[in-house]
């Protein structure tokens, strides 16, 4: 994916977090962020190994 989206995912992702904040709720929008992180890691890792 482009960048523009990859930071658009991570704003609304973390807007998500500050609105549900209040609601404790957060922790489902922080595991959206850690696991769209985790993937976006595995992809850059794989191809890291695919050009080696």
């Amino acid at each position: 994916m482009r960048k523009p989206v990859h930071f658009m995912v991570i704003v609304i992702l973390l807007l998500l977090t500050i609105f549900l904040y209040n609601k404790q709720l957060a922790s489902i929008p922080l595991l959206l962020i850690s696991f769209y992180l985790f993937v976006i890691v595995g992809a850059k890792i794989s191809l890291f190994k695919k050009n080696k």
